[in-house]
């Protein structure tokens, strides 16, 4: 009797074997898409609050496409690289290097292609050279155990030092009618005037979506930036996968530097100073955290559209552009808060819903 009434308490207190089934059920059900998309959702109504504000502000400007296109040439300089570095900082490292790799990257296509004029060769040369600086950053880091965010400051000296010296502090003018063919590939215009770079931007943000959310590659990603130890006792190579996001900026680097060279028709020596801060802020903007272990492709995306929307709609709306740099403050600092934000009410209602 003394069995039965324990086993009668037991079944009681846990709700009998219906209610565990519907625990159950309720565990394995997929998670909503608030809890899958809240992140990138708010960052989209981010993106669309701040066109609307700049529409509302100056619509003799915001209506009319000359803008949109402005935007679509402009953004990319730096939003190509903003993609391959939210990789980086997912495994929770950062690469501050790369404006320097955007003009060493060049030096490698100038000189093959004044030393042959083979273009192809030359477009190779300077993808190379990119890659081998991720590479050699990638290498410090996971190898020397060095942190990213003060070696990358040392090799970002040392790749700019070397252009400098390679270049002897002067540009090359890129107006040899033998460029115009990879001219018309990376800046052209296209259907409507639309810029090349902007198709080249939609190309790899799609490239590297498929890259970071359907293969291995970015599933250890993720796993590295969650917790690189686990990864490691799991199986995953930890050292190969950071060299690589390294080596994937250091390509989008070289790329992106291309693209700004062509844009403007020539190498300036100085090329990538400007791009630094822009690129960090569209990865965080973007809803990429800076602990690592969780960010989007496409809020990146829209991250760089609106860093690229703030620096002309500020001037437009009658502001002084000097207030640009506090208001790229404010939105990052609100776009971390939202983050923050929305992360704890996903893990509060997953942890709610287990409760039940």
């Amino acid at each position: 009797m003394a069995i039965d009434e324990t086993y009668l308490a037991q079944e009681s207190s846990s709700g009998g074997p219906e209610e565990s089934e519907k625990e159950e059920a309720d565990r394995s059900k997929a998670p909503s898409v608030w809890r899958r998309f809240g992140l990138q959702i708010g960052i989209g109504a981010v993106g669309v609050l701040i066109w609307l504000l700049f529409l509302i502000s100056a619509p003799e400007v915001f209506t009319k496409p000359s803008i949109y296109l402005a935007f679509a040439s402009t953004t990319p300089l730096f939003l190509i690289i903003a993609l391959a570095l939210t990789f980086v900082i997912i495994t929770g490292e950062i690469d501050l290097s790369f404006p320097a790799v955007m003009a060493l990257s060049m030096v490698s296509f100038t000189w093959v292609f004044q030393s042959g004029g083979f273009l192809g060769l030359a477009f190779l040369a300077a993808l190379v050279t990119g890659a081998l600086a991720g590479a050699f950053n990638g290498y410090l880091v996971t190898k020397m155990g060095i942190p990213a965010v003060v070696i990358t400051i040392g090799t970002g000296f040392l790749f700019r030092g070397l252009e400098l010296a390679a270049m002897s502090g002067s540009g090359f003018a890129l107006t040899d009618p033998a460029l115009d063919p990879l001219r018309q590939v990376l800046v052209g215009r296209v259907f409507f005037d639309i810029p090349m770079q902007f198709i080249w931007v939609i190309v790899i943000a799609i490239m590297l979506w498929f890259l970071l959310n359907r293969s291995r590659f970015g599933s250890h990603v993720f796993l590295i930036g969650d917790n690189s130890t686990s990864a490691k006792m799991m199986g995953v190579n930890v050292m190969w996968t950071k060299t690589g996001v390294f080596m994937l900026v250091g390509v989008m680097a070289a790329f992106a530097g291309m693209v700004a060279s062509f844009e403007v028709s020539y190498f300036w020596p100085t090329m990538g100073e400007g791009t630094l801060l822009n690129t960090i802020a569209a990865v965080f903007i973007g809803g990429t955290s800076p602990f690592g272990g969780a960010g989007s492709i496409f809020g990146t995306l829209i991250g760089g559209f609106i860093i690229g929307a703030l620096n002309a709609g500020i001037v437009s709306a009658g502001i002084n552009a000097f207030w640009t740099q506090a208001v790229f403050g404010l939105v990052i600092i609100m776009s971390l808060v939202m983050q923050v934000v929305i992360q704890n009410r996903v893990r509060n209602s997953g942890s709610l819903k287990l409760k039940a």
